[in-house]
């Protein structure tokens, strides 16, 4: 598949995810259940999605998704290909479920702009170790895009208008923008493994390494459940976790850490416009000028691209 169809479902996956926040305020249950859910139903979509294809190109006598003549099959996954890559599904499993927990924790202890602030810290810190680790090229023309994106995220939070959030809830989020970046290593040490394989896996695991906390933290809760926090829950799950994180993990795989870097900063993006436009929620001018600048610093960021 091309670059840039991998760019777009990145794109795709990106603007998804920005609307979370907008639906979460109208779930009335704990946010590590539905973080929790979100693994469970996401990791079972998508193994509905790989029975369904697999039967389609068994019956046309055509090769199955990964390519492959005839690999060894489980649940519709790729056994060899997810024993090759275990030890970092494993990790990059459980960094995704660290980090639903410490970013759902810093929602809850500071301001959601403070949060969400320190948890895409994770994209810079993913530039400066990438060369380390991944020996990956800096692409150094990049480097302006990012810093533009940064400004602006830091004036969409509101930050600079005396938003500011407490000490343990910074660290909270911090910690969940490192989860982040072990994530990206994670995905970009995989070798020989189709999206859905690796989103299945880390998937289940991010669910697995929720439930202690969910089971710890709400021992004594009496959870309510109601019919609209539900079925936003299903669709978070099918949604906004089993169609999107197929085309994310794709687009995490094949693109350069500085593109990841800039079009992630469209997701807070996406999550101003809605809480501003749809919910209704005040933006100051900064805001605005914040959100303006991070869609210009992806987009010059796509023309200088040349991969």
């Amino acid at each position: 598949m091309s670059i840039q169809k991998e760019r777009l479902k990145y794109i795709t996956a990106v603007v998804i995810y920005g609307t979370i926040g907008m639906f979460l305020r109208y779930v009335s249950l704990p946010s590590e259940l539905v973080a929790m859910c979100r693994g469970i139903i996401g990791s079972l979509f998508i193994l509905l999605f790989l029975q369904v294809a697999s039967r389609r190109t068994d019956g046309a006598g055509s090769a199955d998704v990964s390519g492959s003549s005839k690999p060894a099959t489980r649940f519709g996954l790729h056994v060899d290909a997810i024993r090759a890559n275990l030890k970092w599904l494993i990790i990059s499993g459980i960094s995704l479920g660290l980090n639903w927990i410490f970013l759902f924790a810093a929602y809850t202890t500071t301001t959601v702009a403070i949060a969400s602030l320190c948890n895409y810290m994770a994209p810079l810190i993913v530039i400066v170790i990438a060369p380390i680790l991944l020996h990956e090229k800096l692409e150094y023309k990049k480097l302006p895009c990012v810093s533009v994106a940064f400004i602006g995220i830091v004036l969409v939070s509101g930050v600079l208008e005396g938003e500011r959030g407490n000490i343990p809830g910074i660290l909270l989020g911090l910690a969940a923008a490192l989860c982040f970046v072990s994530i990206v290593i994670c995905n970009r040490k995989l070798r020989d493994i189709s999206p859905y394989d690796r989103s299945v896996v880390q998937l289940i695991l991010s669910a697995v390494t929720i439930l202690p906390y969910f089971l710890i933290h709400n021992r004594n809760v009496q959870l309510q459940f109601d019919t609209r926090s539900v079925l936003i829950i299903l669709m978070l799950g099918l949604i906004h976790t089993g169609v999107a994180y197929c085309f994310y993990f794709s687009g995490l795989g094949s693109l350069s850490v500085q593109t990841i870097a800039v079009l992630g900063y469209l997701e807070p993006v996406v999550s101003v416009l809605c809480s501003a436009l749809l919910l209704r929620e005040h933006m100051s001018v900064l805001g605005w000028i914040g959100a303006f600048l991070i869609i210009l610093a992806a987009v010059i960021s796509e023309i200088l691209t040349k991969e």
